[in-house]
């Protein structure tokens, strides 16, 4: 299941990486390998930016169905709108919980003692 851009297999495969390395008694370095990953990392970059375009995806379309309805189109219905317009309000919701967390984490961050 994709959400946001985000596919969650990816991240329950990583939850079991980082809870194996946490279990593991060994405490040695991994070995540096210099062949070429299997997969391409993602980039927090694109993540972030895909999914703000996710979410600015949704407003729009929530707001091109409720114009639509607004203009009597029989195409589209109330409810069809209403729902549209609470998953880009999640969306947006959402969206803001994260930026206020890596606010917080910035702020964390700059505050340590060196």
């Amino acid at each position: 299941m994709i959400t946001g851009g985000i596919d969650s297999s990816r991240i329950q495969a990583m939850i079991a990486q980082l809870r194996a390395h946490a279990t593991s008694p060994d405490l040695t370095p991994p070995a540096i390998s210099t062949e070429a990953p299997a997969t391409p990392k993602a980039d927090f970059a694109d993540a972030l930016k895909k999914s703000l375009d996710a979410v600015n995806v949704s407003q729009v379309d929530a707001d091109g169905m409720s114009k639509k309805f607004a203009m009597g189109d029989d195409s589209v219905s109330l409810s069809d709108v209403m729902i549209a317009q609470q998953k880009a309000s999640i969306n947006f919701q959402a969206t803001l919980q994260v930026r206020n967390k890596l606010v917080s984490a910035y702020h964390d961050i700059m505050n340590m003692q060196v």
